[in-house]
């Protein structure tokens, strides 16, 4: 193949729409969220770097948004660092695990055992 041409290839297949159906329904996506309770927790951490810098996350929180952005500022009070909400877990500014798994258990929130 010379450097001037361009490789032309067509990937694909071509369907009769008779053998297909439509969906008009949208799928709902089931959340659970039926465990509130802080003792019903089974939290978990991870540490990441990023950017060169330490981060650790603990989760998975099975509460409302509204509730989890509570406790990430109470936490982030307590701790004196930064941190935001990630889906279910949240995320703190450096290596905190000992300290944030203290305090959480003041919360009475519960740790898997690895």
């Amino acid at each position: 193949m010379s450097r001037g041409k361009k490789l032309d290839l067509q990937i694909g297949m071509d369907f009769d729409d008779s053998d297909w159906n439509v969906v008009t329904e949208k799928r709902k996506s089931v959340v659970a969220t039926e465990l509130t309770e802080p003792a019903k927790h089974q939290l978990i951490f991870h540490k990441e770097k990023r950017r060169g810098k330490v981060v650790t996350l603990v989760g998975p929180f099975m509460l409302e948004k509204d509730t989890l952005k509570s406790l990430l500022k109470t936490l982030k009070k307590k701790l004196g660092c930064g941190g935001t909400v990630s889906e279910e877990f949240l995320e703190f500014q450096g290596d905190i695990q000992l300290k944030l798994r203290e305090n959480l258990e003041k919360l009475e929130y519960r740790f898997k055992k690895r």
